[in-house]
């Protein structure tokens, strides 16, 4: 029997390539549709659909706006839920630094606003201690 875990659900959400492309975005202020379109690379009828579920799933929201002489359209914006997948990005980040970079080295550095200090991702226990991969026990909570 297949092991059901948070993992699995997050990914059924935001596991597909394109979904976490769009939260990037947005988190970086892309937030109108061909603007989100261009930055990603993602074919219109998938980035509609990952749109609609992103909203459908209080990741994302909607806001109104429209140009002078245009029509309304619709602006996407990050939710708090959609927010607190920033340490995601910022892991998934901090791996391909390390790992897939070219010869050109990093694309991208991520940093504090208040003191331009770069920012990487890191596991803490609640107790405030850093927390290595070998160091760590999951315990499942029911079958």
């Amino acid at each position: 029997m297949a092991r059901t875990c948070s993992i699995a659900r997050a990914l059924a959400l935001v596991g597909e390539r394109w979904a976490l492309l769009v939260v990037r975005e947005v988190s970086l202020g892309v937030r109108r549709f061909a603007e989100i379109q261009v930055a990603t690379g993602a074919p219109p009828a998938v980035l509609s659909a990952r749109l609609r579920d992103l909203v459908a799933a209080g990741v994302l929201e909607t806001r109104p706006y429209q140009e002078p002489g245009s029509r309304a359209r619709e602006e996407y914006v990050l939710t708090p839920v959609g927010r607190s997948l920033q340490p995601v990005l910022t892991a998934l980040k901090d791996w391909g630094d390390a790992h897939l970079c070219d010869e050109r080295g990093i694309p991208v550095v991520t940093r504090h606003v208040d003191c331009g200090a770069p920012v990487h991702a890191e596991l803490v226990c609640e107790s405030g201690h850093r927390v290595g991969a070998r160091e760590l026990r999951a315990e499942p909570r029911w079958p």
